[in-house]
């Protein structure tokens, strides 16, 4: 991404597409795995979603993956799904590309029949979660090596 990235995006279009994993996987690496590799379980399966913010229709600034797993909070929820893998480039945090993601990322799960979502939030950005309707269901903890995390949940759907 250029230096004139955070600038363009006030400006620029953001769309939001489902792409295959591995187009997620530059980002993914850059600012989440931490020297591990990009890939995570399951990635290329059929049921699991990506999608990319693309500034422009170009460069992509910002990654999520959503597939069916059960809640380990909610017990309650028919059809669960898990948000993992967001990531957005840090250059352009704060100017709705993040948000964009997990709003179009809810509406394609709730189409799908998920009646929930849940995630294992970074501490760093549980307040992202909240203001995106996310409520918190556990205590911090450390998940390795990454470090601390609480749960979030957001039930579909959004009322």
């Amino acid at each position: 991404m250029s230096t004139e990235a955070g600038r363009a995006l006030q400006t620029g279009t953001i769309t939001i597409e489902q792409v295959d994993a591995a187009v997620t996987y530059e980002l993914r690496a850059q600012e989440l795995r931490e020297g591990r590799a990009a890939e995570i379980e399951e990635d290329d399966a059929r049921y699991t979603l990506h999608l990319a913010a693309r500034l422009d229709g170009g460069e992509i600034v910002g990654v999520v993956r959503f597939h069916p797993r059960d809640c380990p909070w909610v017990g309650a929820a028919e059809a669960p799904w898990q948000l993992r893998g967001m990531a957005t480039d840090p250059r352009v945090r704060g100017h709705g590309a993040g948000r964009a993601l997990v709003a179009e990322g809810l509406s394609r799960v709730a189409a799908r029949g998920g009646d929930l979502v849940w995630c294992d939030a970074r501490a760093s950005a549980v307040g992202f979660y909240a203001k995106l309707g996310f409520t918190i269901v556990t205590d911090e903890y450390d998940l390795r090596p990454v470090g601390p995390h609480r749960g979030m949940v957001i039930e579909l759907p959004i009322r």
